[in-house]
């Protein structure tokens, strides 16, 4: 399947869940903001929320320092 992600076209397997997709990335959930389709994805819908072909995803990460 095709999204992209931060403007790049990635393929992955299967129709994996955004809280799967930040596990594949690497990325700490604590750690980052999802927006998907230019919307805000709630983090307390990541674990349910499926992927689809063409989905848009862009990922912020926190990063902290003075």
């Amino acid at each position: 399947m095709r999204i992209f992600v931060n403007g790049a076209e990635k393929e992955i397997a299967g129709e994996p869940t955004i809280a799967e997709l930040l596990a594949q990335l690497g990325l700490p959930p604590a750690r980052v903001a999802v927006e998907l389709n230019r919307e805000l994805a709630p983090r307390a819908e990541w674990s349910a929320r499926r992927l689809a072909e063409n989905d848009r995803l862009e990922i912020v990460q926190f990063v902290g320092g003075g």
